[in-house]
């Protein structure tokens, strides 16, 4: 047993085990981690398993786009293999928050690898991810990860940005959004600007995934001329639709955790530390036919930001542990595609004054939330 979770056993061990009431005070942040933080039981030998499968999984997509002759065919292997690219990440995510493995250098060896497909530079990441959106998420000005705009600044941007916000927040742009906000402006040798900082690390790990996506289009061109196939075709599929696919999938994902009528953001660093952001602010949003198992659970999302050590194997027992201890507090919501457009439709803006997501006019479309001024 690790010390994080021997002091998780004896903070739990001098708590009640008993569910907190609807209308309680919410308990210290350390006490609700020691409910789940003996499920941090970190495996070498599974997490290594897990990223053999999913590599494997990957590289005979990636063939097939190479071996198949037919465009559909082609086509469904480059979306598999997009979607695999999203669990591979989903990996180094793991291996980035040092939960995957009990070893620090192999966390970071695995995770490099894991993130290799989506061209993640993986230091870069690990700041913009682990020390931002994990430290301040949904706090307005810090956390930069699908922040919405008020009336103001909305209507102070360009004719054309206006536009480009709109097709972000229509429900049908989230590839748009992560390639571009997330992927080119902060993650591919992103500017000052964006980062705050520059660390010879960065641009190494830049470089890195550069020379992988260089190499992994020779590969597809050199595939298609062995093969007699066309150039455009087999590069099509077996490198931008992976990549588009898996931009698109990322981008729902950071969307759907913390977008919701139900969720809040805030502008006020003390009302936020109030607001227990570390359970109000995420979605717990639930498939069915076991797609969130496809997904290595990541969807099981107010655990992992409650204790990040908990490993993307352990998340699912968690949650469960969490729903059970704080009935009617956590979002917990079953997914429909009615559900997300309905959604896309009314979180647009947020008025910070009266608490509520707006549509692009400004007018209210969820209700006020709590204060904690």
């Amino acid at each position: 047993m690790s010390v994080q979770q021997a002091v998780a056993s004896v903070a739990s061990a001098a708590q009640p085990q008993q569910p907190i009431a609807p209308g309680a005070p919410l308990p210290h942040r350390k006490v609700i981690r020691s409910w789940i933080t003996p499920l941090a039981e970190r495996r070498t030998a599974i997490a290594i398993v897990l990223l053999v499968i999913d590599w494997v999984v990957f590289a005979a997509l990636i063939a097939g786009t190479i071996v198949f002759e037919s465009w559909w065919a082609k086509l469904l292997c480059g979306l598999a293999a997009g979607f695999t690219i999203g669990r591979l990440f989903i990996i180094g995510h793991d291996a980035c928050h040092q939960s995957y493995t009990p070893h620090r250098g192999l966390n970071k060896l695995l995770g490099r690898i894991a993130m290799l497909p989506s061209l993640t530079p993986y230091s870069l990441w690990e700041v913009g991810h682990n020390v931002v959106h994990h430290g301040y998420t949904n706090l307005k000005g810090v956390d930069f990860v699908w922040a919405p705009l008020t009336k103001e600044e909305f209507d102070a941007l360009s004719p054309a940005r206006r536009l480009l916000e709109r097709i972000y927040r229509s429900g049908w742009g989230p590839a748009l959004y992560y390639l571009i906000e997330m992927w080119w402006l902060r993650m591919f040798f992103p500017r000052k600007t964006y980062m705050g900082t520059r660390r010879p690390e960065f641009i190494w790990d830049g470089v890195f995934v550069l020379v992988v996506g260089l190499l992994w289009i020779a590969g597809m061109v050199w595939a298609a001329m062995a093969t007699g196939q066309p150039v455009w075709l087999q590069v099509l599929m077996g490198f931008v639709v992976p990549f588009v696919f898996w931009n698109g999938m990322i981008g729902f994902v950071v969307y759907v955790h913390h977008t919701h009528p139900a969720v809040q953001w805030h502008d006020d660093k003390l009302a936020w530390a109030k607001a227990a952001p570390f359970v109000s602010t995420t979605v717990h949003l639930v498939f069915p036919l076991r797609i969130g198992a496809l997904m290595h659970h990541i969807m099981e999302h107010t655990a992992h930001h409650v204790d990040m050590s908990v490993p993307l194997y352990k998340l699912k027992q968690a949650q469960k542990k969490l729903e059970e201890m704080l009935p009617g507090r956590i979002i917990v919501q079953r997914f429909s595609w009615k559900w997300y457009f309905d959604t896309a439709r009314r979180c647009k803006l947020y008025d910070f004054s009266r608490r509520c997501w707006t549509d692009f006019r400004g007018r209210p479309t969820s209700e006020p939330a709590p204060a904690y001024a």
